[in-house]
């Protein structure tokens, strides 16, 4: 007797989301082989037949071992979870086959993890996706890379597959910063852990704020494109739009030509450009948030403001567009990622590049031996305690030294301080801007509202005294934000209250022109005879 290979497709985890051929397959078939927690959705189908059940890692085994039996003659279901065609099974069974196979050969397909996290989430791949797997074991990092890059550059929509592992932790933020490039930070995206599994989490988030999330392997990320909606807790992509040309998060055109731009957000950036406004230059500042852009507005004179939240291809456009002459650099010292895009948008656009940052509180030679003093008590810290560490070294040392925690370092890095093991068992407190999404990405993280502080800085020794003596708080982490950001206030204030104060390190990026004068600004411009 000819032997049969059926490639049966099981869905993503309830047996009611099996198809009805899956099903016959299955109960049609004398030998079963797969991975073993499949076999609780399929168990009324396959009951008294012969089943094997490699491990998780030997798929080449199983696909071996299933051929064999249907070379002699039996009829088997090799099963796979989503569609066995789609990032699974099917491909190594048929790369394992000869021409000479006289067994039939049967696929049958099922729901794919990206069918079946999309229905939750809405419909938010109704119109041209893509999907990734971010696995490097079958496929080099370069070329997954590679693919990200184009897809976000062609906008579509797109399903992250395998987005994180024990051993591989970086590369899904490598790909999130890679989309932040070309698309906008303020597209819509799901992510879903157990889709249609017990434990099933769905939520709903913009693309700049996935680089805090933490994920796992059993955690798909579905991401719009610039014409995704939300609806009803839901979020959909039309299936036809009506403009193909996506309208500019802000119009540019009454923008000054060959103008000075300066990226800011940081009240030094907007003394700056007020500066160089007041030297003839024409100048426009570019704010991440509209909030950043209405200070802007209300403390810059003769200058123009470009505001929002801009990706790397409306930044292109827009310096294009106007014929900028110069990108001075005067984000926060902590925003590495807009720094590196602004270096790469200066080269390919041939534009120069200058960065103006604020000088460094803890690098001040007269200041280090207070700052060591004033914010950490060394002989009560553990020996890996430093008087500036990494964000990681931050929390775990404030896991270990506190048991109610203050934040200062804003939203963005807020899920590295809240899953650091042994935060469940401490209370947060968070200062940050106080702008509606950075308000909210604290409350699903998990922070009680009545410990987020939502106010504008920089805030004085006294107000900080006060504050966190008030809510009994025993460890600060800050970020070395200089003068301009309240730094020298919060030393003195957890040196006032003897609590210790973690300072995160500044990150370190090679510049082509760096300075925190203004006058080594101006003769920066006359050396390139951008003439006011």
């Amino acid at each position: 007797m000819k032997g049969v290979l059926n490639l049966v497709s099981v869905g993503p985890g309830f047996n009611d989301l099996i198809v009805p051929r899956a099903e016959a397959a299955l109960r049609n078939s004398d030998v079963i082989v797969a991975y073993d927690l499949y076999l609780r959705w399929i168990e009324p189908w396959i009951t008294g037949k012969e089943i094997h059940t490699p491990p998780l890692t030997q798929e080449r085994e199983r696909a071996l071992l299933a051929i064999e039996k249907a070379r002699s003659g039996a009829k088997v279901a090799l099963i796979s979870s989503g569609d066995i065609g789609i990032y699974a099974m099917a491909a190594l069974a048929f790369d394992e086959m000869r021409e000479d196979d006289d067994y039939e050969v049967n696929v049958i397909p099922g729901i794919t993890s990206a069918n079946a996290c999309a229905s939750l989430l809405g419909s938010p791949l109704s119109h041209d996706f893509a999907t990734l797997s971010l696995s490097d074991l079958l496929c080099p990092w370069d070329w997954i890379e590679q693919r990200g890059r184009h897809i976000a550059q062609a906008d579509l929509a797109c399903v992250l597959y395998n987005v994180q592992s024990a051993g591989r932790q970086e590369g899904v933020y490598r790909i999130l910063n890679i989309m932040l490039e070309s698309k906008s930070p303020k597209t819509l995206c799901g992510v879903v852990r157990n889709a249609y599994r017990p434990g099933q989490q769905v939520s709903i988030h913009t693309l700049e704020e996935l680089p805090s999330l933490q994920f796992d392997m059993l955690t798909t990320i579905v991401i719009g494109n610039r014409f995704t909606q939300r609806k009803r807790g839901f979020i959909f992509t039309p299936r036809g739009y009506n403009s193909w040309e996506a309208p500019a998060e802000q119009p540019v055109n009454e923008l000054p030509q060959q103008a000075l731009w300066v990226f800011s957000g940081t009240s030094d950036g907007n003394q700056l450009a007020n500066g160089l406004a007041q030297q003839g230059y024409p100048v426009v500042i570019s704010a991440a948030t509209e909030y950043g852009g209405e200070v802007a507005s209300r403390h810059c004179s003769g200058v123009s403001v470009w505001a929002g939240h801009q990706g790397v291809e409306a930044q292109r456009q827009a310096l294009s567009q106007n014929q900028a002459r110069v990108i001075v650099d005067a984000t926060h010292p902590y925003a590495n990622l807009i720094s590196e895009q602004l270096m790469g948008l200066s080269q390919s656009l041939n534009i120069p590049y200058l960065r103006y940052e604020r000088p460094s509180s803890v690098g001040c030679a007269e200041h280090s031996e207070a700052h060591r003093s004033r914010t950490l008590d060394i002989d009560a810290l553990p020996s890996s305690a430093h008087p500036t560490c990494s964000l990681e070294q931050a929390a775990e040392q404030a896991v270990a030294l506190g048991r109610r925690i203050f934040l200062t370092t804003g939203s963005k890095d807020l899920a590295t301080f809240l899953r650091t093991p042994g935060a469940a068992e401490r209370e947060w407190f968070v200062r940050v801007t106080p702008e509606p999404e950075f308000i909210q990405r604290a409350i699903d993280l998990g922070v009680p509202r009545s410990r987020i502080c939502a106010m504008q800085g920089p805030f004085s020794e006294a107000f900080n005294i006060a504050l966190w003596r008030d809510l009994k708080i025993d460890c600060v982490i800050t970020k070395d934000s200089g003068d301009a950001g309240g730094y020298k206030a919060k030393v003195a204030a957890a040196q006032a209250l003897n609590i210790p104060l973690l300072v995160i390190k500044r990150p370190k990026l090679e510049y082509p022109f760096t300075t925190s004068s203004f006058d080594a600004v101006l003769r920066q411009l006359r050396m390139w005879a951008i003439n006011a």
